[in-house]
């Protein structure tokens, strides 16, 4: 079991708040009159987008897929009646380009949205639906863009997630995290790896979770 906390401190007359992380990190908030900082519910896909954003690329650096450049989009839709003002409806979109294997993405996108990411659970495990998508554009300029899986809702462990159909849509309003295509250095993951009769099959190593919980 993992104890995570934060503290939030009044910083003004109005509703801006300086939330303090366990970590030690700081995070500004306000509401739409003062518009000095994000909304909290913003924070949720900011905390959404970062935590595959590093599930993924975490898997595609230990398998040595090449990527010049990445960043995940995160469309989220709230309901306005009834209240509680939930939020419903999200889609998770990876961009990318590089010349990487779209076989070995889809993989790195399932496995981090129904094993690796936390806030991903926390949301599919209630009342949001959470579709992972992606787009690619390779090195001969061609773009692939598809649907891999949907999370929630009302996921528990153990259940099997739908499968993803169609294209990767875009969206106007978004939460992006950009991700350096560099290789981390001091983190080293092995990994197995096995030829197939047609693609490379790569297994990622089952104490990655355990990594990634100490990385997010």
């Amino acid at each position: 079991m993992t104890t995570r906390t934060a503290t939030a401190r009044l910083d003004d007359d109005g509703l801006r708040f300086v939330a303090t992380t366990g970590s030690g990190h700081g995070v500004l908030m306000d509401d739409v009159l003062g518009d000095s900082g994000a909304r909290p519910a913003e924070l949720l896909m900011v905390a959404l987008a970062g935590c595959v954003a590093m599930g993924v690329v975490t898997i595609l650096r230990a398998q040595g897929e090449p990527f010049t450049s990445y960043e995940v989009q995160v469309i989220g839709e709230q309901r306005h009646n009834p209240p509680p003002h939930v939020i419903e409806h999200v889609r998770v979109t990876h961009v990318i380009e590089g010349d990487l294997s779209i076989d070995a993405l889809r993989h790195a996108i399932e496995l981090t949205a129904t094993r690796y990411s936390a806030v991903t659970g926390n949301l599919a495990s209630g009342v949001a639906q959470v579709r992972h998508a992606y787009q690619v554009r390779d090195a001969t300029g061609e773009e692939h863009a598809g649907e891999v899986v949907i999370t929630g809702p009302h996921m528990r462990p153990g259940d099997r997630p739908a499968r993803g159909r169609g294209s990767a849509a875009r969206g106007r309003a978004r939460a992006v995290i950009s991700v350096a295509p560099r290789p981390p250095r001091g983190v080293p993951i092995a990994v197995d790896m096995g030829m197939g009769d047609r693609v490379m099959v790569r297994r990622v190593p089952e104490n990655l979770s355990e990594l990634l919980l100490e990385l997010i």
